[in-house]
């Protein structure tokens, strides 16, 4: 099992840009995709993007243009750099592998205000 802590998440108007940071407790050097994942009050955990190992990144369709994730496999840590963020992007937001295989962290809150 990674142990993984989500960092970053904070209130921000409608516009603004955050990054999130995810650590892990282990190298995820040959983790193949790492992903961010939120979850809306009311709603289920979807994910938003993901990084293969090689550097191939996928995201929903809502996010798509706007957040990009990335991965620094030497410092064990995945990122998620959100910009032109709305009220819809209000979620607490987590980092897996994809699928998820570890127990999940606890989040990092976004709360976006319009």
């Amino acid at each position: 099992q990674v142990q993984l802590v989500e960092s970053g998440g904070g209130l921000v108007q409608a516009g603004g840009s955050l990054r999130l940071s995810c650590a892990a407790s282990r190298s995820i050097f040959l983790i193949n995709t790492m992903g961010w994942y939120r979850q809306a009050p009311g709603k289920q955990r979807e994910l938003v993007a993901a990084a293969t190992r090689r550097g191939i990144t996928n995201y929903a369709d809502s996010v798509k243009g706007r957040f990009t994730i990335s991965r620094d496999n030497a410092k064990n840590t995945v990122y998620l750099q959100m910009n032109s963020l709305n009220p819809e992007d209000t979620a607490v937001y987590y980092c897996n592998t994809n699928p998820p295989l570890h127990y999940w962290g606890q989040g990092t809150q976004v709360t976006v205000s319009s």
